[in-house]
């Protein structure tokens, strides 16, 4: 929409009688882009900053005004970068390309303020900020001779951390295999206990039933036999 075309160009020398069509229109570009864009930049900024910013008439001044107001110390926001580059370290719960883009994002924002760090480092930082899961990944980079790029190492650990999933993923699923085999084994045996349980509790209510059928010959009472009965015995 080219509304800010007042912010990339300085306001055209004042029009004359003598201001040919072009002059014309590019004037009334400008001051359509100029009253665009401070009318948007003072609804965007809260109104205590607002208050406290002079009143200006051109957007570009306006702009430049807010700038120096929240200058920033280089010297701070350098040490407050490496700092965070340094102490960053990979956890496995987001995904390993934003992690090392996030990480590219801060070596950018250092050569903006004047410190640049080769690309050789920034694969190292990488690598070192990296959980011991990729003990194996980082010592088969080590023993080669060749050394990677930016995006070629995204592309290996992209590679690595699916080989990782899948790996624990498989020994999950052996671990949930065995112990329901070591269930199952248990469950049959629980059940043969039970069924042994069931059959002894049977024997003694068939031996209650047979006592019961019994008559004893001697007093003629049913439940025991003669050589148990104790009128006999006496």
């Amino acid at each position: 929409m080219d509304l800010d075309f007042a912010l990339r160009e300085d306001r055209p020398s004042d029009l004359t009688s003598a201001s040919t069509a072009e002059q014309r229109s590019t004037m009334e570009k400008w001051e359509r882009s100029n009253r665009m864009s401070l009318m948007i930049m003072k609804h965007s900024i809260l109104e205590a900053i607002r208050g406290a910013i002079p009143e200006e008439t051109q957007a570009k001044a306006f702009l430049d005004q807010i700038a120096n107001r929240f200058a920033a110390n280089e010297k701070v926001e350098t040490n407050t970068i490496l700092s965070k580059l340094v102490s960053m370290r990979y956890k496995g719960k987001e995904n390993i390309r934003e992690y090392i883009m996030e990480i590219s994002n801060l070596v950018t924002r250092l050569k903006a303020l004047k410190l640049e760090l080769l690309e050789d480092i920034l694969v190292h930082l990488v690598l070192i900020s990296l959980p011991t899961q990729f003990s194996p990944f980082k010592i088969n980079y080590n023993t080669q001779k060749e050394k990677w790029t930016l995006n070629e190492l995204i592309a290996q650990c992209v590679q690595e951390e699916e080989r990782l999933k899948q790996e624990k993923i498989e020994s999950a699923h052996l671990a949930s295999t065995s112990h329901g085999f070591g269930t199952n084994k248990k469950r049959k045996r629980d059940n043969k206990g039970k069924q042994t349980a069931v059959s002894g509790t049977s024997k003694q209510k068939e031996q209650k039933k047979q006592d019961k059928d019994i008559t004893c010959f001697f007093c003629k009472k049913a439940g025991h036999m003669m050589k148990t009965c104790t009128k006999y015995a006496a």
